[in-house]
């Protein structure tokens, strides 16, 4: 019984993992120019227990803005539908919010909310999410595409009929950037969106 309880320890310790937070420097040089230009000169990069890059990440140096959305469960309402929000890349295997696999490689977000329809209930407190397209489909930064046209391009990403998401929200630490453990196993970055404090969960799967 105590070497099973051992193992348990172990495993569950591989399964949920520790990270950190380290600077990944600028955008990555093939970027095209015209999303290059939009986003932050200093990204974030995320380590896992072994030393290997999980994932890098850079946000637009400017907020994208609109007319203020007066939806219910909005919490970024100034961000308009489909908006870039910056730059992600996977070195390796990844998971997005719903524990879908994300193949290596670069990714845009972009900003949608979504649908109040009974079939999101429980997934987050607020309806905002950053939905990942392929950088190889996505080709003017400052496009805004509606839902269904940003999901058709996001299932490209995901491989199955649900986008490949992170769970948005705004953020309340003192400290930019910052990249901490929520609860048992989400893993969130409090970063800056131009002026704007955002919380995005990197790793995690919702439950239920």
């Amino acid at each position: 019984m105590k070497t099973f309880f051992v193992w348990l320890v172990l495993a569950t310790g591989i399964a949920f993992g520790q990270y950190k937070m380290d600077t990944a420097g600028a955008p990555p040089a093939d970027l095209p120019p015209a999303f290059a230009s939009l986003l932050q000169q200093q990204g974030v990069k995320i380590l896992a227990s072994s030393g290997s890059v999980y994932c890098e990440l850079w946000l637009r140096a400017k907020a994208p803005s609109g007319p203020k959305s007066t939806d219910d469960g909005v919490a970024l309402p100034t961000i308009p539908q489909g908006a870039l929000l910056g730059v992600i890349r996977f070195t390796g295997a990844a998971q997005d919010r719903r524990g879908q696999p994300i193949k290596p490689g670069v990714y845009t977000l972009r900003y949608s909310n979504y649908p109040v329809n009974g079939d999101h209930q429980g997934v987050a407190p607020q309806r905002d999410f950053a939905l990942l397209v392929p950088m190889s489909l996505d080709t003017d930064p400052n496009a805004t595409p509606a839902f269904d046209a940003l999901v058709a391009l996001s299932t490209k990403a995901s491989g199955t009929p649900h986008p490949a998401v992170f769970s948005l929200s705004t953020s309340s630490s003192d400290k930019f950037p910052n990249f901490s453990k929520q609860g048992e196993h989400d893993w969130t970055l409090d970063a800056k969106l131009g002026d704007l404090a955002i919380s995005i969960i990197l790793i995690g799967k919702v439950e239920g």
